[in-house]
């Protein structure tokens, strides 16, 4: 953007110091709350439209939108983006991406939501441990503590031994472990500009998505252009905030702190279709979120 200084490719990383790492996560931490508050407000206005259009020409729309965005970011980094080293981590990174929600949906298409929300949150346990196969990274106990916490607590609220199980759970399964992947990748992409990072990601989705689309096209109308206009602009703002928690704070913070979606999805409920939240909402949400805080708290990983 204009007037804006370009940062160096070594102000992505997460700072050495014990101390600067201690300012970094709860940095990163901020940007993971304001994603997920993002993320939970477009997924109202998702929830409306969806009614109407199918979620892959949805997702599509998300991706033009994003493109159009960023259009001025990309012509003003445009040879970080055009010179990339990292081409074949992009890559990697997009695939695994786009399977995860393909999985997604299968899953969705499967399953009761609830209990596809349910297996999504094993993601974290998912994340700590590829971030110790493949980052080569020592998870602290209390993290491992909080994340479990927070998985009970949400197994509390949602009660999924009330539902069927179904074949959907392969892809559910697929979900979490193409999703823990992609932030993985992402966490190895570090040394990239968070533009850089949304450029590749944004292309390849619109790629990706637009033959399917095209198969379900339904065509909008005039009035439809604001929800649109309105999910892209959040996604990718989204996408920005939770690129830069990743590349801020360690994965170990970020785990326990992921379950504090469901509590905004809770609010989201309640304010978008008047859906009162359970005593067991508010009791386990109170449990996530002081688990997610005490995990914010800790020092993070040790290499």
């Amino acid at each position: 953007m204009p007037g804006l200084p370009r940062r160096a490719f070594s102000d992505m990383m997460p700072p050495p110091d014990t101390k600067d790492r201690h300012v970094s996560n709860r940095q990163g931490a901020l940007f993971a709350l304001a994603d997920m508050v993002l993320v939970v407000t477009s997924m109202g206005v998702i929830k409306q439209t969806g009614a109407t259009f199918p979620a892959i020409q949805l997702v599509f729309f998300r991706a033009v939108v994003g493109l159009l965005l960023i259009a001025p970011l990309i012509w003003r980094y445009r040879s970080d983006v055009f010179n990339s080293r990292q081409v074949t981590g992009h890559l990697g990174r997009v695939l695994c991406s786009t399977l995860a929600l393909s999985c997604n949906y299968a899953a969705t298409a499967a399953l009761p939501l609830t209990l596809v929300t349910v297996i999504g949150f094993t993601r974290p346990f998912a994340i700590l441990a590829l971030a110790a196969l493949i980052l080569g990274e020592r998870i602290l106990r209390r993290h491992w503590i909080s994340t479990v916490i927070c998985f009970v607590s949400v197994l509390f609220i949602v009660k999924p031994g009330s539902m069927s199980w179904d074949w959907g759970l392969l892809a559910a399964l697929g979900m979490v472990l193409f999703g823990s992947l992609s932030v993985i990748q992402t966490r190895r992409l570090t040394g990239e500009h968070a533009v850089v990072l949304m450029v590749f990601y944004t292309i390849g989705l619109a790629i990706l998505t637009a033959i399917p689309a095209a198969i379900v096209w339904v065509p909008p109308g005039l009035n439809d252009l604001p929800a649109f206009l309105i999910i892209g602009v959040l996604a990718q703002v989204g996408q920005f905030c939770f690129l830069r928690s990743h590349q801020l704070a360690e994965a170990s913070v970020l785990a326990p702190l992921s379950y504090v979606v469901i509590v905004f999805s809770s609010i989201a409920d309640y304010l978008y279709f008047g859906i009162v939240p359970t005593p067991s909402l508010v009791v386990g949400s109170m449990v996530i979120g002081s688990a997610a805080f005490l995990g914010t708290q800790a020092s993070g990983l040790r290499r």
